[in-house]
């Protein structure tokens, strides 16, 4: 008996001791967590403090332009390599984060506006610091009655008050152009940062003025609005100003490269006017080095009906394919397509010559793109994004209907003839009424495959050259949706676009997943991985684009004939022969064989 009540009293001083040692562990994990919880805030807050406003998404062959005026590398990878000079800079790093803990946590001088709007976060304002009074005065300035528009000064000198006018600030910056679409720099980042173009949005009853940018992915700069106003018809230079703090929101889509496509949000109040020029300034007190026109194209009575319009990635790499850009505007055009928009990054002399003409009959819209970041090394595929963005609000409210796709892309309609008649179709076929983009799957027509044997009974050199006649052999299997799928919008209900599906719209609408059996994708290129393993998939031949074959021919044909002198183009090769064709593949396939 008493062995066994040793033993007890053995078994029970374990327990208590496990209870103990665990108690004490518990303790000492709540003091950890407790500890970087601290250490995190006090790390982070003056981030949080210089990203007031700012709202930020991240998503998940370069070429050279001249080099900046100035360095925009990290301070930190500027440090000297010297161990001491490191700590040194470390401990000072240090005392200045816990100084602005002090300061943010400790003066009361918090002030924390949250407003949010349905369930987008487009449009959340977030204010730091005291808040000063705000009332729209641009109204009592226009009419000639003095009005004081108070606006913080964030670094105000040892003589000057915090608080300053519009008046006390920099002028218009009389000496710019101010232009509807082009790359500016916003002077005094610390970072690359450019503007290109500006809108006004009405949509949600939020008034602002939106800008398309730039600038770096992770924790932007926090910049500042200089809105426009113009006092004197007569006088060209007569502005006065109103000053907002913009909120930035980054675009998703950026591969988490340093810098990405963003907007600015320039917030307008209920009862204030569209100004006609913005600036974007690092501070208040800064002279403007970029001038942005206001874009406003909002028309409440007038509503677009059965318009279409493309959108187009910039052209780079000097792109000169003339039969080819013929042909993508010209079937598109046959298709019911009434505008489209392209950006020159680099194009050709002969492709040049041919946009300019359709420019100067109002079909296309060409703008510069001469953004000053490396392509796929700082920026995602020369800023597309901000290109594909551009061209959606600047087709708001002018079309109804806008497709963003690439040169060798087609949307073609399997029942019907063009593409207005197809979203009728589909309008009626489903319920289109909270249907704010159209989704169509993607089909491979690779070029490695062989032509139509149509081509070879040809004579018509155009007939043999066009892309979407000559190759009909498709993959059998299609795509996803989202997944190198492209897409019809309705441009109003769009909130930011994306390259194969739309991001975001306007609370309570979204995409039609279109099937198959209605329209698809045709998309002609080389297998996407490199070699030409690809044509060994499953495939099949559809012929749906030789609908389109008589006047696609004869239009292309009769834009060819015309720009041949006009635009210098080059002869076009004759079509290929059958046993021509035969050789050739022969050497191929011996070529391989070799290998």
């Amino acid at each position: 008996m008493g062995s066994s009540s040793g033993g007890k009293k053995k078994y029970i001083n374990f327990r208590n001791r496990q209870r103990a040692n665990m108690s004490f562990f518990i303790v000492v994990m709540f003091f950890a967590v407790f500890g970087i919880i601290i250490f995190t805030e006090i790390f982070l807050i003056d981030e949080r403090g210089r990203g007031a406003g700012v709202l930020v998404r991240h998503g998940s062959l370069t070429y050279h332009h001249r080099p900046p005026a100035r360095d925009y590398e990290d301070a930190f990878q500027l440090l000297e390599s010297d161990t001491g000079i490191k700590q040194q800079r470390r401990r000072r790093f240090l005392k200045l984060k816990l100084d602005t803990w002090r300061k943010v946590f400790f003066r009361n001088i918090v002030n924390l506006s949250l407003v949010r709007n349905s369930k987008s976060d487009d449009y959340i304002s977030i204010h730091m610091g005291p808040m000063p009074n705000m009332d729209d005065s641009v109204g009592a300035l226009l009419l000639g009655r003095p009005a004081v528009i108070p606006v913080v000064d964030e670094e105000p000198g040892p003589q000057s008050s915090k608080v300053l006018t519009e008046t006390k600030l920099p002028p218009y910056p009389a000496h710019i152009t101010p232009t509807n679409g082009s790359w500016q720099n916003v002077n005094g980042a610390r970072y690359k940062f450019f503007v290109f173009s500006a809108f006004f949005d009405n949509r949600r009853g939020q008034r602002s003025v939106r800008i398309i940018g730039a600038t770096k992915t992770r924790g932007p700069e926090r910049v500042w609005c200089r809105l426009w106003y113009k006092t004197n018809a007569n006088n060209a230079t007569s502005f006065i100003s109103r000053s907002v703090q913009a909120k930035i929101k980054v675009i998703r889509e950026n591969w988490n490269l340093k810098y990405s496509a963003c907007f600015l949000l320039c917030p307008l109040l209920a009862n204030q006017t569209v100004p006609v020029t913005v600036s974007v300034v690092t501070k208040v007190k800064s002279a403007p080095t970029n001038l942005l026109t206001v874009i406003n194209n909002y028309n409440d009575s007038v509503k677009p009906s059965n318009k279409f319009a493309v959108c187009i990635k910039p052209l780079h790499f000097d792109y000169n394919r003339a039969l080819q850009i013929l042909e993508f505007i010209e079937l598109n055009r046959i298709m019911g397509v009434e505008h489209f928009t392209f950006y020159n990054h680099t194009i050709g002399c002969q492709v040049g010559c041919i946009l300019q003409d359709y420019v100067d009959r109002g079909l296309v819209t060409l703008l510069p793109w001469q953004l000053n970041m490396l392509s796929q090394k700082e920026i995602r595929t020369e800023g597309l994004f901000a290109a594909l963005n551009d061209c959606l609000y600047r087709s708001m409210n002018l079309y109804s209907h806008v497709l963003l796709i690439d040169l060798d892309e087609y949307i073609i309609p399997r029942n019907n003839e063009t593409l207005p008649q197809l979203i009728d179709y589909l309008n009626n076929r489903f319920n289109s009424r909270t249907t704010g983009a159209y989704s169509f799957q993607n089909a491979f027509f690779y070029l490695q495959w062989g032509d139509d044997d149509s081509v070879y009974d040809s004579n018509d050199s155009v007939a043999a050259g066009l892309v979407t006649l000559k190759k009909t052999r498709r993959r059998s299997k299609l795509h996803p949706h989202k997944q190198r799928s492209k897409y019809i919008c309705r441009p109003e209900l769009v909130v930011e676009a994306g390259n194969h599906f739309v991001w975001e719209f306007i609370p309570g609408h979204g995409t039609m997943n279109v099937p198959p059996d209605a329209a698809i994708l045709h998309h002609y290129r080389i297998c996407e991985f490199g070699g030409d393993d690809c044509i060994k998939t499953a495939s099949t031949v559809d012929s749906t684009a030789f609908k389109y074959k008589n006047k696609l021919v004869g239009e292309v044909k009769e834009k060819y004939n015309e720009f041949k002198i006009k635009c210098n183009l080059m002869e076009l090769p004759p079509p290929p022969k059958r046993v021509f064709s035969k050789i050739i593949n022969m050497l191929k396939s011996g070529q391989k064989t070799m290998r």
